[in-house]
């Protein structure tokens, strides 16, 4: 028989043990790969930390923060985006040896059990960083009081971590899941939070802060608990000088900085343009973090958020104000306040007023002058009529009741008169007029299905206060609009609304009154400004433009409730005036006026050139601002037929006028007239002696060849007046335009009245039906209207009413 089996010769027999102990480790490691796959990391360990999205002012500085899927506000960060020195407090105060663990320290555990020995309860957890992480980012072990049973399931998860990541990744999970009070996790959105500034951008007294919140983040949070946060944020530094990691120079300074916060949500700044941004973000979902960088100042921001507060308990009620700022060369935003006080909701906070669509009232008018400029109708000092006329039924009038009658340019607009405005509008059409402003980037909303018409010039369309203030950037920077920028990555874009000539016209017009001959380019900061109030007082705006700036300024309801008594120059021209006081300037530039702008004197009331007008003619010199060499003559007059030049006959003996076939002979010569609206100012003496001589009685009746056409102004043929409600009558006041001395009134064939041409008459009906009214003046010329009247309560013959 053989014996049993021999180990080959050569071969060395393993000794027992070793097998035993292979295998138990070979055991051990299964049981670690079960235990791993049976109870394996949160999904939040393995994938970036989800980020919430945070609006930032253009340092970086937190404007507002929007909290994640998870409802924290949270920044995710690499390591290497956070300041050194955060990290050597970290590590230097949590964990020294956190590159060289397997996840648990031993030595600080067996610390913390002696400690805890002989305290009879836990004094310190011993957790590394690793552990930290490991209770972060797991809900049951963060959800969980201290016990033996919870420090022990913590170091398996902390040993599993350690398995499956970097340090580094490890690490990052720290850096974006450690609590910082509230709903603030992550160092960099505690440090923009609380200290408005970039985790990368710390000093060694905020990275000491920052590192010792977590141990205690609800008691330590610096806003609520400054003392508290300082003592354990100077315990952080005593740490780090006793291990020699920063010098006693460094922690002695750091000692210092005094712990000062600002509160979390109540430090909100530009809270509606955050929103806004906000609705704008890309959401890509393969990038954890959000951010988005507006090109506002948080400086200017605050000061202008809190002049706004300052004023809005003088307010009425459910009044609400709004503040944009653009700077003239980068288009981009500084200051954004869509509403007065974002914590007040009885006056609709949460309405973005810089881009409510609302009345812009009379701030339209310097684009239609700046048009009329370059269109070659007008120059700065070009005659208007500023008295009552009707445009196809249209009859504006003025914020005041009141009409100055001859007026220049320059004076209409800084005055802001409507019956000019309303006649250049007329001139160059309503349809031309809008759709110049929308190719620049000013839209003006009608209602639907209605088209442009000559109310446009006084509000009547809707626009927003960030398109008015992007047009009125192109009077500082040579006729260009541009459309206001909210970050630094938009588009730029620039439009020509009017040119670089009438640009500096318009604005020296509402700078300083547009006069050439008064003292130019005085020293200081200079501003042109405009008003408007919408219909009702539901609207009050005041735009201005520096050389650095432009602003908009509105006041208002945003749900367009009248209140009255508040108008642009009364409440928003104030505020304007305020904000552009309160931001910084830079040394005005000498203003030169562009080479296709000159002064030149010219006459009234034909609007030539001194030099061209024969000096019979000239009635008023001026001197005004000339474009592109052209003067042109007073715009048509509306109320004659004739120009503004007729030939009259002059009697040598009386200077007084005749006529062909009047048995006076006279002397023909040229005459010049002002336009027939203006008469009534002419008249009374206010534009100096009559531009005419009074008829010679005996020749008094007749009606020269190129006499102006009579003209009764204030009814349009063929109208329909109804009376005003609770009234049993229908008044309107009218007058004769081109009338000379006495006039005769007649209603339906019967005298109504007599009176000068320069008074107004009192037509009055009491009467259902049609009715004819008729001027006559001493000439024989004439002029009628009919008109019908309904909606009277009784048919009572009307009564002859004298003159106003």
């Amino acid at each position: 028989m053989s014996g049993p089996a021999r180990p080959p010769e050569g071969r060395a027999r393993v000794p027992r043990r070793w097998v035993l102990a292979g295998a138990a480790a070979a055991a051990a490691v299964a049981a670690l790969w079960l235990l791993d796959l049976s109870h394996p990391l949160p999904a939040r360990a393995l994938r970036p930390a989800d980020g919430g999205l945070l609006v930032t002012a253009a340092d970086g500085s937190p404007l507002r923060a929007y909290p994640g899927e998870d409802g924290v506000w949270r920044y995710p960060v690499a390591p290497e985006e956070v300041s050194p020195l955060y990290l050597e407090a970290l590590l230097g105060y949590e964990d020294r040896w956190f590159y060289w663990h397997p996840g648990v320290n031993p030595v600080a555990m067996a610390r913390a059990a002696w400690q805890w020995a002989r305290a009879g309860r836990i004094v310190s957890g011993g957790s590394t960083l690793t552990m930290q992480a490991a209770r972060m980012i797991d809900p049951a072990l963060r959800d969980e009081p201290r016990s033996i049973r919870t420090k022990l399931r913590q170091i398996a998860r902390a040993v599993q971590l350690e398995w499956h990541l970097s340090k580094r990744e490890i690490l990052a999970l720290y850096l974006n899941h450690a609590p910082m009070g509230g709903i603030v996790e992550g160092v960099e959105m505690a440090s923009r939070s609380y200290l408005g500034k970039p985790a990368m951008a710390l000093s060694h007294a905020e990275a000491a802060l920052l590192a010792a919140l977590p141990q205690a983040p609800s008691r330590l949070r610096p806003d609520r608990a400054a003392a508290a946060a300082q003592a354990a944020r100077d315990k952080v530094l005593d740490r780090m000088a006793a291990q020699g990691r920063w010098s006693a120079a460094v922690v002695a300074d750091a000692r210092i900085e005094r712990v000062i916060a600002q509160p979390l949500a109540g430090r909100w700044l530009a809270p509606l343009a955050a929103e806004r941004l906000r609705q704008r973000a890309p959401r890509d979902a393969g990038s954890a973090r959000r951010l988005v960088r507006s090109t506002l100042d948080a400086e200017w921001q605050a000061t202008v958020e809190g002049m706004l507060l300052d004023r809005v308990d003088s307010l009425p009620p459910r009044v609400s104000m709004a503040v944009l700022v653009m700077d003239n060369d980068s288009l981009e935003a500084r200051v954004y306040a869509g509403s007065a006080d974002f914590s007040d909701q009885k006056r609709a906070a949460h309405v973005d007023m810089v881009r409510g669509v609302r009345s812009p009232g009379s701030t339209l008018k310097p684009f239609l002058y700046a048009m009329a400029l370059d269109e070659g109708l007008v120059h700065s000092e070009s005659l208007l009529a500023d008295a009552p006329q009707t445009f196809a039924g249209y009859r504006p009038g003025n914020f005041q009741a009141a009409f100055a009658g001859a007026v220049s340019v320059s004076e209409a607009l800084q005055r802001s008169l409507n019956v000019p405005a309303v006649d250049l509008l007329d001139r160059i059409g309503p349809a031309r007029f809008a759709s110049s402003l929308r190719a620049a980037g000013l839209r003006l909303r009608m209602p639907a299905g209605a088209a442009p018409n000559l109310s446009l010039i006084l509000g009547g369309a809707g626009t927003t206060l960030e398109e008015l203030v992007g047009a009125y950037r192109a009077l500082a920077r040579g006729g260009m609009a541009g459309r206001v920028r909210l970050t630094g990555g938009e588009p730029r874009i620039e439009t020509r609304l009017m040119s670089e000539g009438a640009a500096f016209i318009v604005r020296d017009i509402l700078e300083g009154g547009g006069r050439p001959d008064r003292p130019f380019g005085a020293p200081g900061r200079r501003l042109a400004w405009k008003t408007g109030t919408s219909f009702g007082f539901r609207d009050a705006w005041a735009v201005g433009v520096t050389d650095q700036w432009t602003l908009g300024v509105w006041i208002g309801r945003p749900d367009g409730t009248p209140n009255p008594g508040f108008f642009g120059a009364n409440a928003a021209a104030p505020l304007l005036h305020d904000l552009v006081a309160a931001l910084p300037a830079r040394e005005p530039a000498p203003r030169v006026p562009p080479d296709t702008v000159r002064p030149e004197p010219i006459c009234w009331p034909l609007g030539l050139r001194e030099q061209a007008t024969p000096s019979g003619q000239c009635r008023q010199r001026r001197v005004a601002w000339v474009l592109d060499g052209a003067a042109p003559p007073t715009l048509p007059d509306r109320g004659a037929v004739a120009g503004m030049l007729e030939t009259v006959w002059i009697d040598p003996a009386s200077g007084l006028r005749t006529a062909p076939g009047c048995r006076i002979a006279g002397r023909a010569e040229q005459a010049v007239r002002w336009p027939a609206a203006l008469q009534p100012w002419v008249e009374a003496g206010a534009l100096g002696a009559p531009s005419q001589a009074h008829w010679h009685p005996a020749c008094a009746r007749h009606v020269s060849t190129g006499a102006a056409r009579l003209h009764l102004d204030g009814l349009e043929r063929g109208a329909v007046l109804r009376p005003v409600p609770g009234r049993d009558r229908i008044e309107i006041e009218v007058r004769a335009l081109g009338g000379e001395g006495e006039l005769w009134w007649m209603l339906d064939g019967k005298a109504a009245g007599r009176g000068g041409a320069a008074r107004p008459f009192a037509a009055r009906f009491i009467e259902n039906g049609r009715h004819t009214l008729t001027v006559m003046d001493e000439s024989g010329r004439y002029d009628s209207v009919q008109i019908v009247a309904a909606g009277l309560p009784t048919r009572v013959l009307p009564a002859a009413q004298p003159p106003l």
